[in-house]
């Protein structure tokens, strides 16, 4: 069954299928992507920052970012293409953030894994002991 929605661009009520966005918005995306994939294309262009892209093509720069996220554009191919981590502001080209964050993130789950282990062990053992009983003759 179809949903109603609102726009996250423009908040225009829409008929919500696979987007986020209306059919309107979708075009125009569809359009600066092809500006911006036709830009890159030319062989004196693929080395282009992201700072160039933007004011050479006017197209915003979270949208280029939404290119690269998606995959429509492969920073593999363009070597300057990089956007910010989202934890600490490093150019990356591929995932949220950085590798230096991600390793961050698995230490410190790592530790609080180890200490939730290490708590409810202890709290078992506590358990243990409140639910011994002795019989005195």
């Amino acid at each position: 069954m179809a949903e109603l929605a609102n726009c996250t661009r423009c908040d225009t009520l829409y008929v919500k299928t696979m987007r986020d966005i209306c059919q309107g918005c979708y075009q125009e995306e569809e359009a600066a992507f092809k500006v911006v994939y036709r830009f890159l294309m030319d062989q004196k262009n693929r080395e282009a920052s992201m700072a160039e892209i933007v004011e050479v093509t006017g197209i915003d720069e979270a949208l280029i970012i939404k290119f690269l996220k998606e995959g429509r554009l492969q920073a593999s191919q363009f070597p300057n293409l990089a956007y910010a981590c989202e934890q600490c502001g490093t150019s990356i080209v591929s995932g949220r953030i950085c590798s230096h964050c991600t390793a961050q993130l698995k230490q410190a789950l790592n530790e609080h894994e180890a200490l939730q282990t290490k708590s409810q062990s202890k709290h078992k053992s506590d358990k243990d002991k409140t639910n011994t009983y002795y019989f005195f003759k």
